[in-house]
Parts: C-alpha cells; structure tokens; sequence
C-alpha cells in the first residue's frame, strides 16, 4: 500500500491557538480566586498576573485543579472556525501535526492525553500526529502556527516558517499574523503554492 502524499506537515499549537485557552481559564481562575468573571481582565500577559497570579508555584496549583477537577482541556470551546478551517486543510492534503505542551505538570498526564483526544474527536479536528512536547522546532513541520511569545522565538531561531496567531500575550511581536482562522487558511494555501510566508 502506498503512502499518502501531502502538500506539507502544519504544526499545530492547541492551546490560545485552537482550544479557547485563555477564556477557559479565566472561568476557572474567576471560581478559584473567587471573583467576579467582570473583575477578572481579558487583556493578559504571559504568567497571568493580572488575575492575581504571583509564582510559576501558584500558577501550577491552578492549572492542577482546572485539569483534574474542572476538566479544563476537555471543556474548553474551540476559536471561532478553527475546526472547520482544519477540516479544510486537511481535506486539502495538508498534513495536521498537533504539537502541544499539555504535559505541563507532573502525575496526572493521563488526564491531560485523554481529555484531548476526546476533544479533538468531540469537535471533529482531524490530525494525523499528536505530540506532546515542549520543544516545538523539534517537531519536523514545514510551518507552524503558535500563540506563546516563547515558542515563536524558538521556531524563528531555528528558522521554521511560523504564523503568529493573534492574542494579547503577543502583540509585540513582528511577522506573518493570522488575527482569525479565515486569515490562516489564505496563509497556509498560499504557502503551500509559493513555500513563503509573508
């Protein structure tokens, strides 16, 4: 049987990305601290501070009680046409490789790997690879979509071809942007005609 030939790899990020992370948690951080979800600012930096949130310790215990009490990966919503866009791509011979740092925290990775394969099915997000790494630019993709300020620098070190998808965490940043996912798609058709980003 022979293998299936594809256009590219997309490197997929979930989380800010895909899965409505930010939203999600500031449900969930709202009950933690409890506050009022109106008190609690959509406008957010990296680590969170603008929630109350004061160490990588307390963010952890956070993130803990979101994944195993409140089943913050299996729960979250979706960006708005994400799925639909990827059904499309994929549909189109591109290659989706989910790459996602899910497996932030210790003793509980069961959790997290099986309320996302439970959400990528629920939501119909076809892939063909699911990786669970922090190091994304050791995932071979041909281009990259990534939120996490962090992430797209070490993708552009290495110089992989990578969308910035827009959030507040990263508006400072140069280079292609997708502000919605009908701006990917044209991003990622284009690339696969040309193999540039621009």
């Amino acid at each position: 049987m022979s293998k299936k030939k594809f256009k590219l790899v997309f490197g997929v990020d979930l989380d800010g990305v895909v899965a409505d992370f930010y939203k999600r948690m500031r449900e969930i951080a709202a009950e933690w601290y409890e506050k009022p979800l109106e008190t609690m600012s959509p406008k957010i930096t990296l680590g969170l501070k603008e929630w109350g949130i004061s160490s990588k310790k307390e963010y952890q215990r956070l993130h803990r009680f979101a994944v195993t009490q409140r089943d913050l990966f299996k729960t979250v919503k979706p960006i708005k046409n994400a799925p639909q866009v990827l059904r499309r791509l994929s549909k189109a011979d591109i290659r989706i490789r989910i790459i996602t740092h899910r497996l932030y925290i210790p003793y509980f990775h069961k959790q997290a790997v099986l309320q996302t394969i439970e959400w990528l099915d629920y939501h119909g997000i076809p892939y063909w690879d699911l990786c669970f790494m922090a190091e994304k630019s050791a995932v071979g993709a041909d281009i990259y979509i990534e939120d996490n300020p962090d992430n797209i620098a070490e993708l552009k070190k290495d110089n992989h071809p990578t969308i910035i998808f827009s959030n507040p965490t990263n508006t400072k940043l140069q280079g292609p942007r997708g502000d919605d996912w009908n701006m990917v798609e044209k991003l990622i058709k284009k690339f696969a005609k040309t193999r540039k980003l621009e």
